[in-house]
């Protein structure tokens, strides 16, 4: 606060400070909104000013930070499969998409090591699925390769026919079983 008088022989501010100069200033910093009042005592008489000081309450604290996602979640969240054609192990123009995607996360965090399996259909024998399965996994794996992931950050396994997502004998159902999966490596 900053005050100047004329003529005054005593001036007091209140509440809480007393008796002050005829001109100067004072820092106040009351903890709630109050009313300070000058009074300027001269040959003149009294004269009274006031000047009201509001105080804001606090913003509110911060929100708490939002969870952080686990490892896995942002795994789940930003991985895609890459799927096959019937028989075939190239890569398809939408495994392409789903493995640029997949590729960008895993440049982002070269934390992480995958295992890629290479999955196939119930229709074949159990030799022949466990080759094709291989043969997508190394496609896959070589697509990403090419895509700038690291080869030491991933792995191959064929799981065939033998771990299938999904179980009717459709061709729905089967297309969801050619695929290379990727799991996070532990």
């Amino acid at each position: 606060m900053n005050w100047s008088s004329t003529n005054a022989t005593e001036l007091t501010l209140a509440p809480g400070i007393g008796r002050v100069a005829p001109e100067g200033s004072t820092r106040v910093t009351p903890a709630d909104s109050m009313t300070y009042t000058i009074t300027a005592t001269g040959p003149g008489g009294t004269a009274d000013m006031s000047v009201r000081i509001t105080v804001a309450a606090p913003p509110p604290p911060p929100p708490p930070p939002a969870p952080t996602a686990t490892m896995e979640e942002l795994f789940r969240t930003n991985v895609r499969d890459a799927f096959f054609d019937y028989d075939q192990y190239d890569i398809r123009a939408d495994a392409r998409d789903a493995l640029a995607r997949t590729a960008e996360f895993l440049r982002s965090h070269p934390e992480i090591r995958v295992v890629i399996e290479g999955h196939c259909d119930e229709r074949g024998s159990t030799e022949y699925n466990l080759g094709l399965g291989e043969r997508r996994a190394q496609a896959v794996r070589q697509f990403m390769i090419s895509l700038g992931v690291s080869a030491d950050r991933m792995d191959t396994v064929s799981l065939g026919k033998e771990r299938p997502f999904c179980t009717t004998s459709a061709e729905d159902c089967w297309q969801q079983n050619r695929r290379g999966h990727f799991v996070l490596a532990r």
